[in-house]
């Protein structure tokens, strides 16, 4: 019986091999080495291209004094989305592409100080981030539409949809603050100068912080000290309460979806419970095993849960 042999590579064969061996490993070593030293960097490019693949455009528009990023795309109903305190609109990539490919036309800010928006000495108070809101509404000539705010985004979206109810259709928020509670946290936690505060903030955020790897979370700790002192401004005018806005919910006129993460450890439950005792036409969602990050913990079941609210 014959004996199969394997071919002996040639040297012209192995040298081939080699010459695209070593780029490939190069390439690998490098990204490897990027993402380890800007690893946020390198998930916010991951996110723009996600939305750019959707036709999502990153544009700025200039209202009054200020510049403000977002993107925008997709045809249909527009939606209008609102990231949290030291979030951007990259935040919304898994959620926005969604509802992009199912026929909307979406709208994502970067809030005043935040993201690639511009930061000027202001307060940063809920009620400044809701002008701006009405601006850019304007800026787009969007009479009237659908609205989503997560966290910090979600307490501007309520109080624009108070002061302005004839242009907000439905309206959405997902873990959002605006309600007083007495904070299971330091508020110097959102600006952590050591490991052990970064650890404290990824518990409130997440029930998954155990999983992040150290170098993440000393990423982590430099983006947020880059952005400091526009948190610690605009937490010291939430904590100051002006903007509160308990007891005035009911006079919410749009159907409103109100969505928690049960693990939320940063806005209890009850003030999810709360919103949607006051709104009495409010529907409440709470998703299992998600905390404050929702959004992207479970981006394609809130798409999904969104979606078919505003239909």
């Amino acid at each position: 019986m014959p004996l199969a042999l394997k071919p002996h590579p040639t040297p012209s064969t192995r040298s081939a091999v080699r010459w695209l061996g070593c780029p490939l490993a190069a390439s690998l070593l490098t990204a490897g080495a990027l993402f380890y030293w800007r690893p946020w960097w390198v998930l916010d490019e991951a996110a723009r291209t996600q939305l750019w693949l959707a036709g999502a455009r990153s544009q700025y528009v200039q209202l009054g004094a200020y510049r403000i990023h977002f993107y925008a795309g997709g045809e249909g109903p527009p939606v209008v989305l609102l990231h949290g305190l030291g979030a951007r609109s990259e935040n919304w990539h898994g959620v926005a592409t969604a509802l992009i490919r199912h026929g909307r036309r979406v709208y994502a800010l970067d809030l005043l100080g935040f993201g690639r928006s511009d930061r000027p000495d202001v307060d940063y108070s809920i009620a400044l981030q809701t002008k701006i809101l009405e601006q850019f509404l304007d800026s787009q000539k969007l009479e009237r539409t659908d609205l989503g705010g997560w966290s910090m985004g979600g307490w501007v979206a309520l109080a624009f949809s108070l002061l302005h109810p004839q242009r907000v259709r439905r309206l959405c928020v997902i873990d959002s603050a605006g309600l007083a509670f007495l904070p299971p946290f330091d508020p110097a936690h959102f600006v952590p100068t050591n490991h052990e505060q970064a650890q404290q903030l990824l518990r409130l955020l997440t029930p998954y912080a155990a999983f992040v790897p150290r170098f993440m979370v000393r990423a982590l700790m430099r983006r947020l000290g880059a952005e400091a002192w526009v948190i610690r401004r605009a937490l010291g005018t939430m904590i100051a309460g002006g903007d509160l806005l308990d007891g005035k919910l009911g006079a919410i006129s749009a159907p409103t979806l109100i969505v928690w993460g049960k693990e939320d450890a940063l806005i209890p439950l009850r003030c999810g419970l709360e919103m949607r005792r006051e709104i009495p036409q409010s529907r409440l969602l709470i998703f299992d095993g998600c905390g404050h990050m929702l959004p992207i913990e479970s981006s394609a079941r809130l798409a999904s849960e969104t979606l078919r609210f505003l239909d």
